[in-house]
Formats: C-alpha cells, structure tokens, sequence
C-alpha cells in the first residue's frame, strides 16, 4: 500500500537521517544477533537509537511486537489501522515501561505516573517523556502515547529489516512510501506462537500472553483474520488472555500478569465501547 507523507494522523513524530544496527530477540526472551548493517532512516527528527539499548543486544518491546503481527506483508497495511492501532500501541508502550519500573500504576490502572530513572531506549523514553510525574488517567494519554509511538515504532521495525520502506514520489513532487514484508523471519517467529495459543489451545510463555492479552483487550484480533481465523473460540481464549488467565506457563510472572490485566480492563474498555459494540 502507498502512503504520501500528509496522511499520517495529527501528532505523528517524524524521522531522521540516522545509522543503526539491525537486530532483533523474539519475545519469548530469546536473544539472537542479525547481520549488522547500517541503515538510513530518511525524513524529519524522531528515533535516535541508543547504542546498547537499540542495538545489537536489545530485546524486543511489547509495541514493537504488536506492530509486527499486526503488519500485514501482503498487501502493506496494518490490521486496525487508526484508533484500534493508537490503543494497542499505547497498552503496549505502558505495559513495557510498567514492567521496566518507568511507570506506576496506581489505583488499579486508573491512573499512572513516572517514576525511576529515564529508560535507556530511545523508543521507550519517547514515550516515558510524556507521562507526567504526578498521577494522571490513564485513557487520557493511552492515545497521546499510541499515535505518537506510531512512526517511531515502525522505524525501529524499518531499521532492523522486519519490515521494508520504500519512497516514492507522486506526480514527481508528492512524497510517498509504500510498506512490504522484510527480509527476515521476526514475524512468523512472533505469529506461530500466538497463533497456536488462540487457535489450537496451547499455553505460551509470559510475554506472548501478554500480547494476546493486548491484541483481545483493544479488539484487533478479528482484524487479524488473515493470519488468524477468527471464531468463537479465539474470541473466548482472547478473553481469558485479558482476564490474566494465562495457564501454567506464564503464571510464574505475576507482575506482568497483573500490569496488563490492569490496563486492559481499563485503558481500553470503556473508551473502545464507544467506537465497537459489545463484545
């Protein structure tokens, strides 16, 4: 799909000339190198990469993975484009920084704050800049926080090679780009599990619980049909994925248990209801 650079929502960050290395660990905690190779991000100021924090040995962030499984390489469009994407993308920046001690939630997820020192990662301290240090609800800034991590997110994703941008320009003067598959296999590696948990019942590892959890709480997964056939039994194991029934596996992690099944019963519930009917 082909995008001119205008169409992206109000308060977008834009991007910058910047070198990096690609990399990428799945989110099961597994670490493993890519190639390095330098990359050039073109256009306006957003993700500066932090060498250690970036970069060859960085793991993978809950937004970055739901962006990924929620890309669609065949045609180069992302499954619930708009606000669904701004809710999940902002569920899943506050799901990394809670779990990393940046933020806290306080009143069962009503509201957060920041706390702790600013995280090294400059995609997370994007993100981190904006929460304020005094309690603050949380739906008030889970979309603030989710457009705004929008085109940072998918730099990340550009750079590492999970995901090719290429630009054009319209006409001759109207700049554009269009979206296609990367050259590695980050996202099948990311999708198998998943798939396997909503469709065949299986019990993941912490993290990718927390993903599903994600993906049900801000209604995408119907969106994701392509690569996970909706039914009534994926609709039921989402559910259970939101309420942090997560199975023998995950149940050791009960903080990030407990983190997303806080910002999914609040961050997303009442403010998607006006926008999605009844589950």
């Amino acid at each position: 799909m082909v995008f001119t650079d205008k169409q992206q929502t109000a308060g977008y960050l834009g991007r910058t000339n910047i070198r990096c290395s690609r990399l990428w660990a799945d989110v099961t905690g597994r670490r493993f190198r890519r190639i390095t190779e330098d990359t050039i991000i073109e256009e306006n100021e957003s993700f500066e990469p932090d060498d250690e924090a970036d970069g060859v040995n960085a793991e993978v962030t809950f937004p970055e993975a739901v962006m990924l499984l929620l890309f669609n390489p065949r045609n180069g469009t992302f499954a619930g484009e708009g606000l669904n994407l701004m809710y999940v993308l902002g569920g899943a920046m506050f799901t990394e920084l809670a779990s990393r001690g940046h933020i806290e939630l306080i009143e069962n997820g009503r509201q957060l704050q920041r706390v702790g020192p600013a995280p090294a990662s400059s995609l997370l301290r994007g993100a981190w800049d904006r929460v304020p240090e005094s309690p603050t609800g949380t739906r008030s800034l889970v979309v603030d926080i989710g457009t705004r991590s929008r085109e940072t997110t998918l730099d990340r994703l550009v750079v590492r090679g999970d995901i090719k941008k290429t630009s054009h320009r319209l006409l001759g003067f109207i700049r554009t780009h269009s979206l296609e598959g990367g050259d590695t296999d980050t996202r099948d590696q990311l999708l198998a599990p998943v798939r396997a948990a909503l469709v065949d019942g299986t019990e993941p590892e912490a993290r990718i619980a927390a993903v599903i959890a994600l993906l049900s709480a801000s209604k995408n997964l119907p969106s994701m049909h392509a690569d996970i056939p909706w039914s009534g039994d994926v609709h039921t194991r989402g559910k259970k994925f939101e309420r942090g029934d997560w199975g023998a596996k995950a149940v050791s992690d009960v903080i990030l248990t407990a983190l997303v099944t806080q910002l999914a019963g609040v961050a997303f519930a009442t403010a998607l209801a006006r926008f999605t009917g009844p589950d």
